[in-house]
């Protein structure tokens, strides 16, 4: 379970009101896997968090607009990807695979379930 809030700048909190968001474990192959470390994972379900409420609070109105999200969320994966090579680990294909269904998980649960889900991580660089 992610939680029902996200931490705003201000400290506040924005909760997340899509209550398929709210019921999902994001990444819960990579946690499982003692391959990658918990720390690193937890960032990556941040960066999934975040680009969820960038949708509730943006609220994009087509696809494109979407992928304008999900791409600088993708952006924040590929920054990530280090972290997780500093830590023994690497984005390999149970990762990549992983993170690419929870954007997909993440566009169809806001009501785009037609999204390409190569472009939903079209800017991955893993």
């Amino acid at each position: 379970m992610i939680g029902g809030s996200v931490p705003l700048r201000d400290g506040d909190a924005m909760p997340l009101t899509n209550q398929q968001i709210l019921g999902r474990a994001f990444l819960r192959p990579l946690y499982a896997d003692p391959y990658f470390p918990d720390h690193v994972v937890d960032r990556g379900r941040a960066i999934l968090v975040r680009l969820c409420e960038r949708i509730e609070a943006e609220r994009p109105s087509d696809l494109t607009a979407l992928y304008v999200l999900t791409h600088a969320a993708t952006d924040e994966f590929n920054a990530l990807e280090a972290e997780f090579e500093a830590a023994g680990s690497e984005l390999e294909t149970t990762a990549r695979e992983a993170i690419g269904e929870e954007f997909w998980f993440v566009a169809s649960a806001y009501d785009f379930p037609d999204a390409d889900a190569e472009e939903l991580i079209a800017t991955r660089e893993w």
